[in-house]
């Protein structure tokens, strides 16, 4: 086939492909997205299955090594604690995330100013605040306004989700403790229905593609907005190298169709948003044999997961922790930023979960194995509804150790070898889970539990992938400058979780999406005044 051609190329139709599409759209480019899955119609979801909760352990699970669908590439992970999770498809990871959409503390850009650990990002919260609230706006926001982690802002925000009994316990566990919280700040329609939005009635299965298409994902907003614009989505593209031309410039890919087919697509302007495994994947595959983009040695390295562990309370009462949203509607920072009489620096938010339903119950997913035969009926009704679960999300500094490199022994459908994840748990997030399970376990008690079911550490929690292609004003220490352009690659811009510095200790969608529109403006900027 002919080559083909645009103003600017996004590979990826997920979070950040998609907000960066629609805003160079708007700024009047050409713009094309090259993406690996297809779109996935919200109404094919399982969500509303009776057997919904199997369904997602197979061909919904949100492990590619697990689902291994058609769009799906092998991951090699056998030597990560944590597995990888995000979804192949049109909105990425937005199609199968849980929607809990908080924004980074100002804090958590300056972490080695303030902490000694971790590195400065090059960009300021005061930068990103305007694209935060931009971002929000579009994606819609559950929420109450004036969360006191952040500075005050006016960015809009629809009704808080309801809190099921159990949920209620622990915010008023939390009050009685003295410790902060609040409800969570979620990317779901809880307010009136709208023509791409259905409102929220609180089924529970957020994690699947909402059959109302009440949970915000970005093939119903960004992308129907970039496409109306003159933006054109290819499904079914496995990009297999980033190409260079005079001066070692960005200037396309190569990417193949379902039939093998070799294309290419010609673009001044690359940008990469495949996800924090992907990206490096993709570059160490191009260029020479070192990758692309590669001076610093650090393309896959600082590879940033946020572990996770998991407190579960048994109550003698029904507290009906399964109903509702899956994630966040109480949330604690309270214990986020550094504390110098704890012996790790950084913190870690804790948050209500949504329980398991009755088959994952029955199959032991709480965390204690369930006896089959005569008393495993006791033992089920001990369980289900009496539930509440508190989790733990650590702050996760990065370690060049932690990364990701091409495996020696996997290849994907598209030739390439596969990506293969390296990662233990760093010491301080170890010790801060130790910490934050305490501490759940003292206000699940408090809110009137009697048993608890703990959970050390979560292995499949791998959403929230980053730090794989930092972000840095130096070209020896970073892969990208402050406006995540490539410092080696002229035109090559990389918009997903790769180019974070740090984690925080928050989910990273609102910040990468926040960055995505940051670096689409920049790019106009600073084309149109080349061209001029």
């Amino acid at each position: 086939m002919r080559d083909t051609e645009s103003d600017v190329l996004v590979v990826g139709a997920g979070a950040a492909g998609a907000a960066a599409a629609w805003r160079l759209a708007r700024h009047g480019f050409r713009v094309t997205v090259l993406e690996r899955g297809r779109w996935v119609d919200p109404a094919d979801s399982p969500a509303s299955s009776p057997d919904w909760e199997v369904i997602r352990q197979t061909g919904w699970n949100p492990n590619p090594n697990i689902r291994k669908g058609p769009d799906d590439e092998p991951v090699d992970d056998a030597e990560s604690e944590i597995k990888p999770l995000y979804f192949n498809g049109v909105g990425g990871s937005t199609v199968m995330w849980s929607c809990h959409f908080p924004r980074f503390h100002p804090s958590d850009f300056c972490t080695r100013s303030l902490d000694g650990v971790g590195d400065d990002w090059p960009v300021s919260y005061a930068e990103l605040a305007p694209y935060y609230h931009e971002n929000e706006a579009i994606m819609g926001v559950a929420g109450v306004p004036g969360h006191p982690a952040y500075p005050p802002h006016d960015a809009p925000r629809l009704p808080p989700v309801g809190l099921s009994p159990g949920a209620r316990r622990v915010a008023e566990a939390f009050n009685r403790k003295g410790w902060s919280w609040w409800s969570g700040e979620i990317a779901i329609n809880t307010g009136p229905a709208g023509p791409n939005a259905g409102r929220c009635n609180g089924c529970g299965p957020c994690e699947l593609h909402c059959p109302r298409r009440a949970k915000s994902a970005t093939d119903l907003n960004y992308l129907p907005a970039a496409i109306a614009l003159g933006a054109k989505v290819i499904t079914g593209a496995r990009v297999t190298e980033v190409l260079t031309g005079a001066g070692g410039a960005a200037c396309g890919v190569a990417w193949l169709d379902d039939e093998g087919l070799r294309h290419r697509h010609m673009a001044p302007v690359v940008v990469l948003a495949a996800n924090g495994i992907q990206t490096p994947r993709l570059l160490l595959a191009s260029g020479d044999g070192a990758g692309l983009a590669n001076r610093s040695g650090l393309v896959g390295r600082r590879l940033m997961l946020h572990p996770m562990a998991r407190v579960t309370g048994i109550f003698d009462e029904v507290v009906e922790g399964h109903r509702g949203i899956a994630a966040g509607p109480v949330v604690s920072h309270h214990f986020y930023e550094t504390d110098e009489a704890r012996p790790f620096k950084r913190g870690f938010k804790l948050q209500v979960m949504g329980t398991v339903g009755p088959a994952l119950t029955a199959n032991g997913a709480l965390g204690r194995r369930m006896p089959w035969g005569g008393a495993h009926h006791a033992a089920f009704a001990r369980q289900f509804g009496h539930a509440v679960s508190l989790s733990v999300c650590s702050d996760d500094m990065p370690d060049e150790a932690n990364r990701i490199v091409l495996s020696d022994r996997i290849a994907g459908s598209d030739g390439l070898p596969a990506a293969k994840m390296v990662y233990r748990v760093p010491e301080a997030a170890k010790a801060a889970l130790a910490h934050g399970r305490a501490r759940a376990r003292e206000v699940l008690e408090e809110a009137g539990a009697r048993d608890f079911i703990e959970m050390e550490s979560i292995p499949q929690a791998g959403f929230h992938l980053m730090g794989t292609a930092r972000m840095g004003e130096d070209p020896e220490t970073s892969v990208l400058d402050r406006w995540s352009e490539a410092h080696d690659v002229a035109g090559l811009f990389v918009a997903d979780g790769s180019a974070f510095v740090t984690a925080a200790a928050v989910n990273p969608t609102n910040t990468l999406q926040a960055l995505a529109l940051r670096l689409a403006d920049r790019i106009a900027e600073t084309r149109r005044s080349r061209a001029a």
